[in-house]
C-alpha cells in the first residue's frame, strides 16, 4: 500500500500523517508527502518520503514518477478563507485539487483520491452561505464529474464539521499555523462550547484521521449508510451527521 498526503503540515493532515504512522508495520508501505516545506512529524521514518513541490498546479513527469503505484491520496491542502483572496482561494481549493486528481488518477487503477471539505458545503449558496461553503461545494462537483472523463479515478469528499484537537493536543507543535489571528484566539474559548452544544457537528481529530486514511485504503467502492450525500457512482460525499456513527462501525468502512 502506497498512499499520498498532500497538506501534511495543517491541522487535518498532521491528524492524518498521525493515524498513519501509528499503523502496525506493514499497513502501508510506502507514504509519499508532498509539500513545500520540511515536514517535522515524517522525520525518522523510513517509509515517509518527503517530495519538495511548490507549484500544485502542475505536477511535472518528474514528480509522477515518483509516485507511480500509488494507491491513493488524502487531499488536505487548504487555508483559511480570511487569508488569502477570493480568486486566491478558489484556485488553491478547486483549481490545485482538480489538477491533482487528474494527475494522479494516471497512477493506478483504482486511484482513490479524497478531498478534505466542510460541513455545509454547496452549490448553491443562500445570502448568508460562506465563501469557503461555496468554494467548497463546487470543488465536491468538479471532482465528482471527473469520473466521465477518468475512470480510473474514486473520488470521495468528506465533511468535516469543527474539527477538534482536543484529544490530541500534541499536534499542535506539528502545525504550521495558517489561521486569522481573531480565530486562533477564538477556537481555544469556543471549542469547549461548540463540543458541549453541537457535538454532532464536532469532528476528533483521531477519528478524522482514521476515516481519511480508511478511505485511501480502501476499495474505492461506493459507501452506504446514513450521513452519505449522493454525488454520483464511486463518489459519495460524507456528511457531518455520520462521524459518530462511524466510529461504532469503523471495522465496516460504513457511516
Amino acid at each position: 500500500m502506497h498512499l499520498i498526503l498532500v497538506g501534511a503540515t495543517g491541522l487535518v493532515g498532521s491528524a492524518v500523517l498521525s493515524h498513519m504512522l501509528s499503523l502496525p508495520a506493514g499497513q502501508i508501505d510506502q507514504i509519499s508527502i508532498l509539500a513545500r516545506r520540511p515536514v517535522p512529524m515524517a522525520e525518522g521514518h523510513p517509509h515517509v518520503k518527503v517530495i519538495e513541490h511548490h507549484d500544485f498546479s502542475d505536477f511535472p513527469l518528474e514528480v509522477l514518477h515518483q509516485l507511480k503505484g500509488a494507491d491513493g491520496c488524502i487531499w488536505a491542502l487548504g487555508t483559511s478563507q480570511g487569508l488569502v483572496s477570493k480568486e486566491e482561494y478558489m484556485k488553491i481549493t478547486v483549481d490545485y485539487t482538480i489538477a491533482a486528481a487528474k494527475a494522479f488518477s494516471t497512477l493506478s487503477d483504482p486511484f482513490k483520491f479524497v478531498f478534505v471539505s466542510a460541513d455545509g458545503a454547496t452549490e448553491n449558496p443562500g445570502t448568508l452561505t460562506p465563501f469557503f461553503l461555496h468554494a467548497k461545494g463546487q470543488a465536491e462537483s468538479a471532482l465528482i464529474a471527473l469520473r466521465s472523463t477518468h475512470p480510473s479515478l474514486r473520488p470521495y469528499c468528506l465533511r468535516p464539521g469543527f474539527v477538534d484537537k482536543s484529544s490530541q493536543p500534541e499536534l499542535s507543535k506539528w502545525q504550521v499555523q495558517r489561521t486569522m489571528p481573531l480565530l486562533k484566539k477564538l477556537i481555544p474559548v469556543l471549542g469547549p462550547i461548540y463540543r458541549t452544544v453541537y457535538p454532532s457537528g464536532t469532528t476528533p481529530t483521531p477519528q478524522l484521521g482514521k476515516v481519511l486514511t480508511d478511505l485511501a485504503m480502501g476499495d474505492g467502492d461506493d459507501l452506504e449508510g446514513s450521513g452519505i450525500v449522493g454525488g454520483g457512482e464511486s463518489s459519495p460525499t460524507l456528511g457531518s451527521e455520520g462521524w459518530q456513527k462511524f466510529e461504532v462501525h469503523s471495522n465496516r468502512y460504513v457511516l
